[in-house]
C-alpha cells in the first residue's frame, strides 16, 4: 500500500499516463481546497479532509509540491490568531494516509518526503491539568511545536505528543505513544515510545551507509544512560 501510494505521488518514470482504474482511491489533483493557504503543483487532496480553523491570517496552511492528503484527513488550528506558532507546514511528495489528524495548535512542521500512516496523530497542543480550574476545560491551552523531519515514517495508529522532533529518516512503529525526541535514523516503538534499534543502511552503500554508523553511535549512547 505505501509503496503503490509513493509510485502514485511521485513521477512515473517510463513517461507512460496512469490510466483511471490505476487510480482508484487515490485523490484527484487541486490547485485550491479551503482552509488551506497555500498548494504547491501536483497536490492531491481528497474531498472528505477537513479544516477546523477561525480568525484571520494568510499564512497558516501551507503544502509543497505533490503532498497527498488522504480520505477524512483532519486539520486542526482553531483560533489562528491565538498564538504566532499556530499552523501546518508539508514538504514536497509528503503522503498523509486515510483518518490521519494534524494538530497545528502549537505548530507543525512535517518535511518532504514524509509518510504519515493512517489514523496517526500529531497532537501539539493540550491543556494544562495541574493548574487554574478543576474543569480541564476552563484552563488553558499548552501549545509546543512538533518537528517532522524530511525521509521520516510515522506508522498507522502512531501518536506524537507536543514538543516532539522526529529526525530525518526516523521511524515511529504503528500504535507507538512519542513523548521524547526521536532521533535520526532510529526506530522508536511502544507505549511510551522506546527507542529499539537503528535503521540498518548499509547495503545501500555511500553516505547512507556513513550515517548509518552514525546513527548506531547515537544509539549506544542511549543505551549507556538508562
Amino acid at each position: 500500500m505505501v509503496c503503490a501510494l509513493a509510485k502514485v505521488a511521485g513521477e512515473d518514470v517510463s513517461g507512460a499516463q496512469p490510466s483511471a482504474q490505476q487510480l482508484l482511491g487515490v485523490p484527484d489533483t487541486t490547485s485550491a481546497f479551503p482552509g488551506i493557504d497555500q498548494l504547491g503543483g501536483g497536490c492531491r487532496i481528497d474531498p472528505t479532509v477537513s479544516v477546523m480553523r477561525f480568525g484571520e491570517r494568510s499564512d497558516v496552511v501551507q503544502l509543497g509540491d505533490a503532498v497527498s492528503l488522504y480520505a477524512q484527513t483532519r486539520l486542526v488550528l482553531g483560533d489562528v490568531t491565538a498564538d504566532p506558532c499556530v499552523g501546518i507546514r508539508i514538504g514536497a511528495r509528503t503522503i498523509v494516509n486515510v483518518g490521519a489528524y494534524l494538530s497545528g495548535e502549537g505548530g507543525l512542521e512535517i518535511g518532504e518526503d514524509v509518510l504519515i500512516g493512517p489514523h496517526a496523530k500529531l497532537l501539539s497542543a493540550g491543556h494544562a491539568i495541574d493548574e487554574g480550574d478543576v474543569v480541564i476545560a476552563r484552563n488553558r491551552i499548552t501549545r509546543a511545536r512538533i518537528v517532522v523531519e524530511d525521509g521520516a515514517w510515522i506508522g498507522a495508529g502512531a501518536m506524537v505528543l507536543e514538543g516532539v522532533r522526529i529526525g530525518r529518516g526516523a521511524v515511529v512503529a504503528a500504535g507507538a505513544l512519542v513523548r521524547q525526541d526521536v532521533p535520526a535514523g532510529m526506530v522508536a516503538a511502544g507505549m511510551p515510545a522506546t527507542l529499539v534499534r537503528a535503521r540498518r543502511l548499509d547495503a545501500y552503500g555511500g553516505s547512507d551507509a556513513s550515517q548509518a554508523s552514525g546513527w548506531r553511535g547515537v544509539w549506544r549512547r542511549w543505551l549507556g544512560r538508562r
